[in-house]
């Protein structure tokens, strides 16, 4: 293999390590104004943006025991990599991708799995980490709260007695 297939085989790996997921998108009409935006976009959530020959992807992935990605390495193709909330990354290139009507999701892998576009669109419309654990928390702290109401009551109910009590009383 020539030094410099081997080179770019290799960088593809590196960014492929980054993450439990990567996402293959088709960037056809996207500008390099564009791809700065996207770029600086997925920083927040420190994602990549990085677009690689599809045959090296095609190498790189098998190397590494990534699932077959061969039915969506037609085209141009570019990679999302890195950071560790794979959601928060589909919700900027939803938004991203909708915005521009230049690009479109081909296809993911999540942890070990093949994902279609529509399911990268699903992972997209979930909530955010923040909200799944809020809610996550209310959840939990919910019994506890119902538990002391009910101990808390029983108290209540003894005081309510004697008060109505005291006014038939006096």
């Amino acid at each position: 293999m020539r030094a410099e297939k081997k080179y770019l085989i290799d960088e593809v790996e590196t960014h492929l390590k980054k993450s439990d997921y990567v996402i293959l998108a088709n960037f056809n009409g996207v500008t390099v104004a564009d791809a700065a935006e996207l770029r600086g976009k997925l920083a927040a959530e420190k994602a990549e943006y990085h677009v690689v020959k599809n045959s090296s992807l095609r190498v790189a992935a098998r190397s590494l025991g990534l699932p077959d990605i061969e039915g969506a390495l037609t085209g141009p193709t570019a990679i999302v990599v890195g950071g560790r909330n794979s959601a928060g990354v589909a919700k900027i290139l939803k938004q991203f991708f909708k915005d521009r009507q230049k690009v479109e999701v081909k296809a993911a892998v999540l942890g070990k799995k093949l994902i279609t576009s529509k399911d990268v669109e699903r992972l997209a419309d979930m909530p955010s980490m923040e909200v799944l654990r809020a809610q996550l928390l209310g959840l939990v702290s919910q019994p506890a709260s119902m538990f002391v109401r009910v101990v808390n009551a029983v108290p209540q109910g003894i005081v309510n007695v004697l008060q109505a009590k005291v006014r038939a009383a006096g």
